[in-house]
Parts: C-alpha cells; structure tokens; sequence
C-alpha cells in the first residue's frame, strides 16, 4: 500500500502540488484513495507473502517433517485454504460497498475543494485550464487565496479557438458552499475580441473589438482538480460509485436505451432513404368493369411480357436511368449524391455517439464482473503462491520476491489490456474482467499438482528418458 500511495501521489502530482491545499486535505484525499488501491495491492500481497510463508517453511526442511509424519501438502494448507476463503468474501464485501462509497467521498471533495478554495485549480505563473477558458495569475494572497494579481484570461469559443483575450491588473474568485457557480470579479482591465463575419471580404480585414473596464464579473461553473484525461475517465466511470444491485439495474437501463436509440435512428434513416417501404398499390375504383381477377391480371402480365423486346429489357434492368431524358438522369444522380453525402454524415455523428454510450455500457459491465474477479483473484494467486514457495524453497526477500513482482505484473497487465480492449467494445466486457484470473487458474493447478507430487519447476527428465529409449533402440537394431 506504501509503494501504490508513492505512485498515486506522483501521477496526482500537478493537482496536489502548488495550489495552496492544506496537509488535513492532501491526507483526506489519499485516505479516501487507498481503498480502490486494494484492486492491485491484494492481489500482489496474496501472491507475495504466500510465496514467503511456504518458501521459508520448505527451505527450513519443515515440509519433509511434515511428510515424514504423514501431513501432505493439501492438509497443511487447509487452514490458510479457509482463510483466504473467508478473505476472498470479505474482499468482495469491500468491492462491493467500500470502493464505491470512497469514490463518492473523493468526487464530494474534489468538488468541496472547488467551492472553498476555487483558487486551488489555478497555479501562479502559468497558464491554467479553468473551464474551457486558460487563465494566468502573477500571484494569489489573501484567505483561501481568492485575490488574485495580475490576471491574463484567453477564452476559447466553440470551435475551441481562441477568440478574447481579457487582462485585469486584479481580480476576486467568490464561491459558497451552497452554491454551484464561483463568480470571477475582474477590476481596472482591457478586453480584445476577434469579430466573427459571415463575409470574405471582411474576414480579410480581421475586424476586432476592444473595451476597458473598471469592473467585469464572470459567472464560472464548478471545475474539478483534475486535468482531460482525469476528467473524462471520471465523466466514464461513475461505475465505480456503483454497488453490484445498482449496476445491474443501470446495465439493463442502459441496454434498453442503447436498443431503442438504436432502432430510432435506423428508422428514421429508412424514412429518409425511402428503403425497405414495401410498395402498396390500392384500387380505388370498386367497380366491376375496373375489377380483374387474379387469373387474367397474371395471364396478361405473361401475355405483356412476351411482347417486350429482351435487349431493351435487359439495359434496363442494369440501368434504370435509360428510362429518362440525359437531363432528368443528371438531376437523379446529383440528388442521390447529395442524399448519400448527407446520410454519410449523419451515420458518422451518430457513430460517435453511440461509441460513447457504448463504452458507457461496456464499462459498467466491466466494473459489475471486477468486483467478482477481485475476490477470487485472492484465492488463485495463493494457490500459485503457496505450492511455488514449496518449490523454489527460498525464503526471504529475495527470489520469491523478484517471482511474486514477475508473475503479479502478468497478471497486472494482462488485466489492463483485457479492461482496454473491453471497454472499447474488442472482446466481451466479462471476458475482460476474467482474463486475468482465468489465466492464472491453470497455473495454480499446475504448480499445486508439481508441488504435491514433489516435483520441481520444469522436469525435463522424460526429454532424457526419451532420447535414452531412442539410442537403446538403435543400439538393438545395429546388433
């Protein structure tokens, strides 16, 4: 856990450091982290201290007196077998109702920080990304930092562009905790804009507006602390806030409203399209001399159809457009152009839509299956743990450490590309939460079948024995 919270603290590094957080808040927020650390932390505390516990036992010569005395391997192991069983449930009881609750708690603070201290998302001396607009101050003083010096602010519009550049020679952020909006009061300042036309003529002469003001008031949503990439992981995994019966019911809303999004769209582009209509053809006309049975409309469909000329038939069966004048056929291949062109670039938004909500999904299917993967994890890696400590026999913390690390960042990473491809939607969001675990079941197998068998790491006696064999038989055939 020590080493985990080394890591979290480096990769949150630019959010923690420099913006005037005091050591109580730091040490809430790391609290509140460690919790969804135990995802890595067990797993590799499991593996390694099982393989630290048999591989001492097994270099101390207590498994042969063990054996001696008629104690096999599955029976000395029987007590931390139940052990790790009961640790298994409790760990699925702390993925189930403690992560997610410490996941709120970080969000709450996150956004608690943003209220009391909305200063904390801006750092001195440098540009900062402040909700969709960058802002620079030369210093913060006063309580909670709210003054703030010699404030710069580029404000990009919607094509992302910078459009409006805005200096202040002071400014004031004010925020409440009741409140969801901090107000950023600029004094003494200039603002410059870059006018958008319609016209090329005058976007040639790159027609601006300046102004000065005494004083201009900006009304500011709540950011969080975090930077894009934080931001959108955390827009995509509110799964984690989520117990097992909550994502189960939201999983199935999801589907629902993925389905029905779906058939939605593919109707409305049939409509626009004009495919798949069936073609109705209703008689108006009741009346007898207008009425033709069924017989004589095919005997003189077959009586038409002979008349027809082949040749003709067949041009028009590959090319309908012979059947009009050369300016109507222009007009028809412009308008289907047109048409494709212009559904082309509806599937394509929608398609990134869809990916979102899609990923969504997969996420919450991913997370649903971890808590279950994590638990049993626990148990997996003791049983690869415990007979290879038997094997290697070394305690310490040498070898069985450099193994535990090589065989936990196995399973570490296989566990990583398997969530990545999951939540792109490459393999089953439940495949991806196994993988891991499922590859790591045969090899508990296998080493606690060698283990008991007292069988070392590799045995390549049979490829000895059999080469053996082999020379015998041709020393046979040469006699």
């Amino acid at each position: 856990m020590f080493i985990f919270i080394f890591q979290t603290i480096w990769l949150f590094i630019d959010d923690l450091a420099g913006k005037g957080l005091d050591i109580v808040i730091i040490g809430k927020f790391l609290f509140y982290l460690m919790p969804d650390l135990t995802e890595k932390v067990l797993p590799l505390t499991v593996l390694l201290s099982s393989i630290l516990t048999f591989g001492s036992i097994a270099e101390n010569y207590e498994f042969a007196a063990m054996k001696a005395s008629g104690i096999s391997l599955q029976r000395s192991m029987l007590s931390l077998i139940i052990f790790v069983t009961i640790l298994g449930g409790v760990t699925f009881f702390f993925a189930n109702n403690v992560i997610p609750l410490s996941q709120r708690k970080i969000y709450n603070l996150r956004r608690n920080i943003a209220k009391v201290k909305p200063a904390a998302v801006v750092s001195e001396g440098v540009f900062s990304d402040f909700e969709g607009m960058n802002i620079k101050v030369d210093e913060k003083y006063g309580e909670n930092d709210r003054f703030l010096k010699n404030v710069i602010i580029h404000t990009k519009s919607a094509n992302n562009i910078n459009t409006r550049v805005i200096k202040s020679e002071s400014g004031e952020l004010i925020s409440s905790k009741d409140s969801d909006v901090i107000q950023l009061v600029l004094k003494d300042g200039h603002m410059y804009q870059d006018v958008e036309t319609k016209s090329n003529d005058k976007k040639m002469k790159f027609p601006f507006a300046q102004a000065d003001f005494d004083t201009y008031t900006m009304n500011i949503e709540i950011p969080e602390i975090n930077n894009d990439e934080l931001e959108e992981e955390r827009n995509i995994s509110t799964d984690k806030m989520k117990n097992i019966s909550r994502l189960t019911k939201d999983i199935d809303s999801l589907r629902g409203d993925n389905y029905r999004i779906v058939r939605a769209f593919s109707k409305n582009i049939e409509g626009r399209t004009g495919l798949f209509i069936p073609l109705v053809i209703k008689n108006k006309d009741t009346t007898k001399a207008n009425m033709v049975t069924k017989k004589d409309s095919i005997i003189a469909s077959k009586a038409v159809l002979a008349k027809q000329n082949t040749a003709l038939q067949d041009s028009i069966n590959k090319n309908f457009l012979v059947l009009f004048p050369d300016w109507q056929q222009i007009q028809i291949l412009n308008s289907a152009k047109n048409a494709t062109k212009s559904i082309l670039g509806t599937v394509s938004g929608k398609k990134e839509e869809m990916q979102k909500r899609y990923k969504i999904y997969n996420m919450h299917i991913l997370s649903l299956h971890k808590k279950y993967a994590l638990a049993f994890s626990c148990i997996i890696l003791f049983f690869v743990g415990a007979p290879l400590g038997a094997i290697i026999r070394k305690g310490g913390l040498g070898l069985p450490m450099v193994i535990a690390i090589v065989l936990f960042l196995i399973y570490y990473f296989i566990g990583v590309f398997a969530g990545n491809y999951a939540k792109e939607g490459n393999i089953h969001p439940m495949l991806g939460a196994w993988l891991a675990t499922l590859i790591m079941l045969p090899l508990g197998v296998i080493l606690t079948k060698r283990a008991t068998e007292d069988k070392g790491m590799m045995d390549f006696g049979f490829i000895a024995d059999f080469f053996k064999k082999l020379f015998k038989k041709k020393d046979k055939a040469d006699s």
